[in-house]
């Protein structure tokens, strides 16, 4: 993620395709979370993706912030959105959560989400000053950009466990995977490294995730179970 520089024409088209990537990564768990509405519970879902997501975006915030670019504002407003709908998905786990889940999901958010950023901003904006303080919160955005594209990751061991992907979220994988191959070219474009970097693993882990997906895709074929049941579980798998 970074800013759009109008002189280089494909920088502008990877940086407004990023942009939709990243929109459309906000909006693809809206159906794991209807689900969880539907249901009314938060089965095998897990809240670390979204969490670390929130943590992201508040950091490329504060980031652009510093960078005081007048094209920040680009920056600003995609991840202002993020943490409105991610904010919003947390609000649904919790208020569907198992009593455990709910507390440790509360319990990140406060140690996490707000001291974490407490004890990163402070320091930072106090100690620190001009180009020093924008590059360490660049290397601090890049380690955390990381952490988005992992934290779906951790669904991949209860995948292979169970030999079903129904509970790895497919559409945030996929789309998390569409955004890093497109800010990895902007990025490359700007000659920006806090952008570049976490999207070559980023890209990488999505590929991953994609290829795992495949290979324990849900099977909705039960030529023994009754036809309901199959719908059912057809129509759940499609999240």
């Amino acid at each position: 993620m970074a800013f759009i520089s109008t002189h280089i024409p494909w920088l502008v088209i990877f940086g407004v395709l990023g942009n939709l990537s990243s929109f459309v990564v906000f909006l693809s768990p809206i159906p794991t979370f209807y689900r969880i509405w539907r249901k009314k519970s938060t089965e095998d879902f897990h809240s670390i993706p979204y969490l670390t997501a929130l943590f992201s975006a508040m950091l490329w915030i504060y980031y652009a912030l510093l960078k005081s670019s007048s094209d920040a504002i680009l920056l600003i407003t995609i991840n202002g959105l993020g943490c409105i709908f991610k904010s919003t998905y947390i609000a649904i786990y919790i208020t569907y959560a198992p009593k455990q889940a709910r507390i440790s999901t509360l319990k990140l958010l406060f140690l996490f989400n707000f001291l974490g950023f407490c004890s990163m901003f402070l320091p930072s904006y106090f100690l620190v000053k001009g180009l020093q303080r924008v590059q360490i919160v660049g290397w601090i955005c890049m380690i955390f950009s990381l952490m988005v594209f992992a934290a779906p990751l951790s669904v991949v061991r209860l995948v292979i466990r169970t030999k079903s992907a129904e509970f790895m979220p497919f559409f945030l994988s996929f789309f998390l995977t569409l955004s890093a191959f497109m800010w990895l070219f902007y990025g490359l474009l700007l000659r920006d490294w806090y952008i570049t970097i976490p999207n070559v693993p980023g890209l990488i882990l999505g590929l991953l995730q994609m290829v795992l997906y495949v290979v324990y895709r849900p099977r909705t074929e039960h030529p023994n179970t009754d036809n309901k049941t199959s719908c059912d579980q057809s129509n759940e798998n499609k999240v």
